[in-house]
């Protein structure tokens, strides 16, 4: 697993008046920016090469970013245009910038201490994310976690799903079959969330999991981002 995903792309709309002027994951947390912090997990395991998408203030990440050599990373940006395409039309429009093999998948806008390292190189399926404690902000969870590690859909002692996952291209094989037919699906490039795509797999028992008890965050907010900056 030596190529990595980060979606880069949001408006931050509630994150406003930050992000008025600086893309989100490059707001400040903890004395650098939010996206450095996944950089620099990347590379302590082994990942060489991560494709960013890019919408909004989109001319900001290569300039505080660079190529990735300061992480001996390759840093790739795949520019979706003024309006994002969602995460699952982001990720399909990275996949021709992304080997054939398995790769790491992260939200640009969550903060966590999590050890990429515990992230499976080869998901039994086509995909394996890593959930988390509900947040306040979103108490009734997104998926249910097994003993023997498959997520589903529906189950008591939900969790929420963290951002950050490990994706075979094949989980994309059929998602206008999932998508349907209208307007965002049918636009050059399509956009559409990969919410639906992922349910659809967990349907058929092709998507695995870990719970990770450690510190995470959904940095959403100015005040979540100042509640992370106030702590250590």
């Amino acid at each position: 697993m030596r190529h990595a995903l980060i979606f880069a792309a949001g408006l931050g709309e509630r994150m406003r008046p930050l992000t008025d002027r600086t893309p989100k994951p490059l707001l400040a947390v903890r004395g650098k920016p939010l996206v450095v912090w996944h950089l620099e997990k990347l590379a302590a395991i082994g990942v060489h090469y991560v494709v960013m998408n890019t919408s909004h203030l989109a001319d900001q990440f290569p300039e505080a970013l660079g190529n990735g050599s300061r992480w001996g990373l390759r840093i790739r940006y795949a520019y979706e245009g003024p309006v994002p395409l969602e995460t699952g039309g982001g990720m399909l429009n990275a996949l021709t910038l992304l080997g054939p093999e398995p790769f790491i998948a992260i939200n640009g806008d969550i903060w966590t201490d999590a050890d990429f390292s515990q992230l499976p190189a080869e998901p039994r399926g086509v995909a394996h994310l890593m959930l988390v404690d509900n947040p306040s902000h979103h108490p009734e969870g997104d998926f249910a976690l097994d003993q023997q590690g498959v997520v589903h859909n529906d189950g008591d002692a939900r969790l929420t799903f963290s951002g950050i996952g490990v994706y075979r291209r094949e989980l994309l094989d059929n998602w206008r079959d999932v998508i349907g037919d209208n307007a965002d699906a049918n636009a050059k490039p399509p956009r559409f969330k990969i919410a639906p795509v992922l349910r659809a797999a967990i349907n058929q028992g092709a998507i695995t999991g870990t719970h990770y008890r450690g510190a995470w965050t959904d940095v959403g907010t100015p005040e979540r981002l100042a509640s992370l900056n106030a702590t250590t």
